[in-house]
């Protein structure tokens, strides 16, 4: 398999902060990782590396092929799809469904002067179709539910075919009904073989959608373990991770920690 993603021995600093140390992470052609830590712990962080919307302090960063720092980032970014509340804050809030997914064809957020194809206008259409918020196209962003944000973000970073996508805690202030659709479509997503690599950033055991393959448990900006989900997923790595004894459970496809 051919590598998506390679880190090596990457550290951004900001002032006298360290927000990652040493981060060496590589993943692979058809894998889907979740990155889990605490708050802090520079999941975030290591996501913006990731979609080439920041630059290492130092180590090397090679995204698609490319090492950042000798890749126009501009012609590099229409190929990684990206959900995250930063952007999200970006779109405009009386901006209708539809081109909240159409115009990330463009790399925009905002519909201005700009022309779509009918395939582009179709293909929006078969995404919000696939996320559940077509009936919501004509519907202006911001009186959208949480949830239906939520699929709305994830259907626009599918929108140029990317070949990796990077969400950023999609289930972040969902109520347990919006949390579990979403991840049903997102594990619907992981299984599909035509679907990008994929990295899943969030702080609870119980988003992970099934179908996902790898973990990364991130500790104060450092790797603390990685590797297939099933050997990565312990009590002992996640107590140590996050610094409460816990127990890991599993239910079938779906992971479940809590309290000891």
């Amino acid at each position: 398999m051919s590598d998506v993603l390679d880190l090596q021995d990457v550290s951004i600093r900001r002032g006298a902060t360290t927000i990652l140390d040493g981060v060496s992470w590589t993943v692979r052609d058809g894998e889907r990782w979740v990155v889990l830590g605490r708050n802090g712990a520079g999941k975030t962080t290591l996501l913006q590396i990731a979609a080439g919307r920041m630059h290492p302090s130092s180590g090397t960063a090679d995204l698609l092929g490319s090492r950042m720092g000798r890749v126009d980032v501009f012609e590099l970014r229409p190929r990684i799809g990206l959900s995250s509340a930063a952007l999200a804050d970006r779109i405009p809030a009386g901006e209708l469904v539809r081109d909240v997914v159409l115009t990330a064809a463009y790399g925009v957020t905002g519909r201005w002067r700009e022309s779509y194809e009918k395939l582009d206008e179709g293909r929006a259409t078969d995404l919000m179709a696939a996320f559940g918020v077509a009936h919501l196209a004509d519907r202006r962003f911001g009186t959208l539910s949480e949830g239906e944000r939520k699929r709305a973000q994830i259907a626009r970073s599918l929108m140029t075919d990317p070949e990796l996508l990077l969400l950023d805690e999609p289930a972040a202030g969902l109520d347990l009904g919006g949390r579990e659709e979403l991840v049903g479509a997102l594990a619907e997503l992981a299984r599909d073989r035509r679907s990008p690599v994929m990295v899943l950033v969030t702080h609870h055991v119980e988003e992970i959608p099934p179908g996902f393959t790898h973990l990364m448990l991130l500790r104060d900006g450092r790797v603390h373990a990685a590797g297939p989900i099933e050997e990565t997923l312990t009590p002992e790595n996640l107590s140590s991770a996050f610094g409460i004894d816990l127990v890991v459970d599993r239910h079938g496809e779906r992971w479940a920690a809590r309290a000891a």
